[in-house]
């Protein structure tokens, strides 16, 4: 029996997964065409740099994680590369594309055969595609969320391009919090008694706090564009420092480590991301806290610029004021929703308790039945045997293993799988 279950939802998500990069990638293309039509060379730099920044980021990670595995393939897709080819496709920015290829491969092998061995693999390769994801959407769709609803501020216009780039970043950020939130759930013992509540209320509050976030950062950054990199400078070092003492232990070399942490740093800019041992809870309020009077500074300058100074858009103070209320208002809703899930639906579980095996390897064994009969000998039974007959037993048992082999061997491994990374990130979510 498969520890890891991969339902019909899990088979429609994936499809879904790559519908979104497709259209994702389109629209960035689009978007890079409208930009350099009008001349907007400003807002087209910083596009180029969100897209060729999350690229090579996610693009290291993937290749960090094949080469901890010693490039083990589970895929036809993969398969077919050499690990010298598979590294031209990761500096050529193609890696994580034969990834999402080899997942949909698993995934459509596992639905319509529903044999042990696709399924489990491809629950395992869904769980770092759902982690890679994740770090693109806060290295990518969330920037791009903010320049563009900064550029729909400055121009005080909905231009097509910018609404549909900016829907576009929406839901890429939605799909990527539900699928991580559901790879986090396969971990759980009765993830089938899982009520969907439980992922509506994680959804609304991911929602409402990252949304409100970076509405905040548009704002701020519609009004004073330079002080946009400051604070995001200053912001990232200080978080970035304390991902730092925190002294995490998710990757397997040390350069790979403080990769982690910097991007956890530029996770931790946009949303809150559990890297903590055991219980978080103030730590957590002392991260809203901080992220609370940040919304809120930032909300407060836009509103003070565009109230007390000149500026080309048409508000009056009133509506000023109202907004940056609303977006102060909307994460502090989150902050509820978020307190709903963690009084009502959140399990809080050991490590113990979650499914997998800890090391990752999913190695099971079994006795032979020599190993059992000593062990009942030496527990409970040697008492009553006496020594000539321990003795002859000793010779019997070890002429039965040494000539004939007539005992059976111990048993090969099971193929149960589990994915190591995101166990790590179930135990700090959970536990």
């Amino acid at each position: 029996m498969s520890v890891f279950k991969y339902s019909a939802v899990d088979f429609l998500l994936t499809c879904l997964g790559l519908v979104f990069l497709l259209l994702d990638i389109g629209l960035d293309v689009f978007a890079v065409v409208s930009f350099y039509q009008e001349k907007a060379y400003a807002s087209l730099g910083f596009l180029l740099l969100f897209l060729l920044g999350s690229s090579v980021l996610v693009q290291a990670f993937s290749w960090l994680w094949y080469s901890y595995e010693d490039f083990k393939r589970e895929t036809k897709v993969e398969s077919c590369l050499s690990p010298c080819q598979l590294r031209l496709l990761h500096v050529l920015q193609l890696g994580i594309y034969f990834r999402h290829a080899g997942v949909v491969e698993v995934s459509v092998l596992s639905f319509f055969t529903k044999t042990q061995g696709p399924e489990d693999r491809a629950v395992f390769l869904s769980h770092d595609l759902s982690l890679l994801r994740l770090i693109e959407t806060f290295s990518e769709s969330s920037p791009q969320l903010v320049l563009m609803l900064a550029i729909i501020l400055q121009r005080g216009q909905l231009d097509p391009v910018t609404v549909l780039k900016a829907l576009g970043s929406a839901s890429a950020i939605a799909f990527s919090v539900t699928m991580y939130h559901r790879s986090l759930r396969s971990f759980l013992p009765d993830k089938e008694n899982q009520r969907v509540t439980s992922s509506a209320v994680y959804f609304l509050w991911n929602l409402c706090l990252i949304l409100s976030r970076l509405v905040a950062l548009a704002l701020f950054a519609s009004v004073l564009p330079c002080f946009i990199f400051t604070h995001f400078l200053c912001s990232w070092l200080l978080l970035f420092f304390v991902a730092w003492r925190t002294k995490t232990d998710f990757m397997e070399s040390p350069g790979g480590e403080w990769l982690y942490r910097a991007t956890v740093g530029l996770i931790w800019y946009f949303a809150w991301f559990s890297v903590f041992d055991g219980r978080t809870r103030y730590r957590m309020l002392l991260y809203h806290g901080y992220k609370l009077a940040d919304v809120s500074l930032l909300c407060g300058l836009w509103c003070w610029k565009i109230t007390y100074e000149p500026f080309h858009l048409e508000i009056s103070p009133v509506y000023a004021i109202i907004t940056a209320v609303s977006v102060v208002a909307a994460y502090i809703l989150g902050l509820l929703f978020k307190m709903i899930y963690y009084k009502c639906y959140h399990p809080n579980l050991g490590r113990e308790e979650l499914k997998g095996d800890p090391t990752g390897d999913g190695v099971t064994g079994s006795r032979s039945p020599s190993g059992d009969v000593v062990d009942h000998l030496v527990t409970g039974a040697s008492h009553d045997v006496t020594e000539p007959q321990l003795l002859s037993l000793q010779v019997s048992l070890h002429t039965h293993d040494v000539t004939d082999r007539s005992w059976s061997s111990p048993a090969a491994p099971s193929g149960k799988r589990c994915n190591k990374r995101m166990r790590k990130m179930a135990e700090n979510f959970y536990s």
